[in-house]
């Protein structure tokens, strides 16, 4: 629709998730129309990114360092292992104060459909945390979508072996939602009604 970069740079903003056309448009003209916006400091931001930011060895969250802020902390609880889907999830969390223990990001969901199975997902990861008998709880916080619930059985069939109590979020979440949209009221509600598997 337009020339050149202005177009180059509307379509790299609509490969990010959740921009359609018309808001990757929105942002391509912010940046061109407003005078006071700093695109070298949204450069210089986007390169310390990709250099300074990995995953957590151990958990999965990002972190600027080898073990992210979380399981470095001595106040947590690594008795409870909360395992979620992505960092996002952690951060949504975070937020409710509610849960004092360690988390473990998968990485994603089993999904047949999208090409997603066991393998491709940090349970390996999972299972040798587990094994040093530390735990006494894990939490199965996946989205309540069908993905989700997928990745939640599996790891509770899997889970059953190990003397481990396994528990799911309670109700109060939206199925076909996700926890990075569920505001804390409702998250830390589901987060004390969990139930065992």
């Amino acid at each position: 629709m337009y020339d050149g970069i202005v177009q180059d740079l509307i379509d790299e903003f609509g490969r990010l998730p959740g921009i359609g056309p018309k808001s990757a448009q929105r942002i391509a003209f912010h940046i061109l129309q407003t005078p006071t916006f700093d695109v070298s400091k949204l450069s210089h931001l986007l390169g310390e990114l990709r250099e300074r930011v990995r995953f957590c060895e151990l958990c999965g969250n990002v972190s600027e360092q080898e073990r992210c802020a979380i399981c470095r902390d001595p106040r947590r609880d690594g008795t409870f292992i909360c395992v979620v889907e992505d960092a996002k999830d952690v951060a949504a969390i975070e937020r409710t104060r509610e849960f004092r223990g360690l988390y473990h990001v998968l990485g994603g969901a089993i999904s047949p459909i999208g090409g997603v199975g066991p393998d491709d997902l940090r349970i390996a990861q999972l299972m040798q945390r587990l094994a040093d008998g530390t735990a006494q709880e894990v939490i199965l916080a996946t989205n309540p979508n069908l993905e989700g619930e997928a990745t939640a059985t599996y790891l509770s069939r899997l889970l059953t072996t190990l003397e481990i109590r396994v528990t799911r979020l309670a109700s109060g979440l939206p199925v076909g939602g996700d926890l990075e949209y569920a505001d804390e009221v409702t998250l830390g509600r589901a987060f004390e009604g969990r139930r065992q598997l």
